[in-house]
């Protein structure tokens, strides 16, 4: 299965609303989408477990080409070459590693020492970046839309915790589950960004993308977790469709039944909750959200109510009582419970 950061809805105002070079690169880059999303990838052997605690990556340069994984220019113990796109997924990689191993000892994204491998400059002003199930994977952007897709650390860790929840929930990717798999993404690429920016819940943004929109683009980025539906609003883009509360969720058949576009209920929930708890977001609401993640009596195609059961009682479990009553009434305050 493979994970894109650009929804197809935002590739499709784009298509509606750009110039012609424009939206021929958002045509390639939908069609390019769609394509992925009917693609199975063979996971790669993970290397031995002794290296828990030490991450392992590469990076390769497509050189513009579709071709994967590219030419390897960096592996650990090697110099940079100055590439900004390179350094930051290098440097972004390393942060995500670190925060899943000392915050919740997790070796990797299978928690098994899976080396993490990025490829940059992927395809000729590719508008995306995405995880294959194998790697990550950066386009450029075209610089009057969207900016190189290394940009956001958030982006990053986004599309990394994709191969977290493949490993661990394997949530179905479409309807409540895929929001929840997509929220998910959101949850963690925002905690990785807040960790590495030593960030407590009252003072992070919770912007998913903050610096990814070109400086023409009138929004803070793709996604609002504390306010969804209010990212961006743009001639371009169109405005933030997001809803926050469970009276507006989006009945469709597009983009797998809205994944990109309900993901705004849990993510809303997640960040009620953090806020109610205070502190660092990734040591108490954070861990709930992780431990569900990780418990193997989680369904597939678990619904936004089951999920949100699974948090408040690994709250309760974790901490105390009253930590399950915060992320109880984050969900109520959504309208999930």
């Amino acid at each position: 299965m493979s994970y894109c950061v650009i929804p197809p809805y935002i590739l499709r105002k784009i298509i509606n609303n750009g110039s012609a070079h424009q939206q021929d690169y958002a045509r390639r880059t939908l069609m390019h989408v769609q394509h992925l999303m009917a693609t199975h990838w063979q996971k790669p052997a993970a290397p031995p477990a002794a290296s828990a605690g030490r991450v392992e990556r590469e990076i390769y340069d497509a050189q513009n080409t579709q071709n994967l994984p590219g030419t390897l220019i960096r592996q650990e113990g090697q110099p940079g070459n100055n590439d900004v796109a390179a350094e930051e997924a290098w440097n972004y990689l390393g942060v995500t590693y670190d925060f899943f191993w000392r915050n919740y000892q997790r070796n990797s994204l299978d928690n098994q020492g899976l080396a993490l491998r990025g490829t940059v400059h992927y395809g000729k002003e590719y508008q995306n970046a995405f995880w294959n199930g194998q790697q990550m994977v950066f386009g450029d952007g075209d610089g009057e839309i969207f900016n190189r897709f290394t940009i956001a650390i958030d982006v990053v860790a986004h599309e990394l915790a994709h191969g977290v929840t493949e490993s661990e929930a394997g949530l179905i990717y479409f309807s409540q589950a895929g929001a929840l798999n997509e929220s998910l993404s959101d949850v963690f690429g925002s905690l990785v960004k807040q960790y590495h920016l030593k960030q407590s819940a009252d003072r992070a943004d919770w912007i998913i993308g903050e610096g990814l929109l070109a400086a023409g683009i009138n929004g803070r980025g793709l996604r609002s977790m504390s306010d969804p539906g209010s990212a961006y609003d743009d001639p371009m883009l169109g405005k933030d469709p997001q809803p926050g509360h469970m009276n507006d969720y989006i009945e469709t058949r597009d983009d797998n039944g809205g994944v990109h576009l309900n993901s705004g209920i849990p993510n809303r929930a997640f960040c009620l909750a953090a806020k109610a708890l205070g502190g660092y977001a990734w040591e108490l609401a954070g861990r709930a959200w992780y431990d569900t993640l990780c418990d193997k009596e989680l369904p597939q195609d678990a619904d936004f109510a089951t999920f949100a059961r699974f948090t408040i009682r690994h709250g309760q479990q974790r901490f105390n009582q009253s930590v399950g009553q915060a992320i109880e009434q984050a969900w109520k305050e959504v309208g999930v419970l």
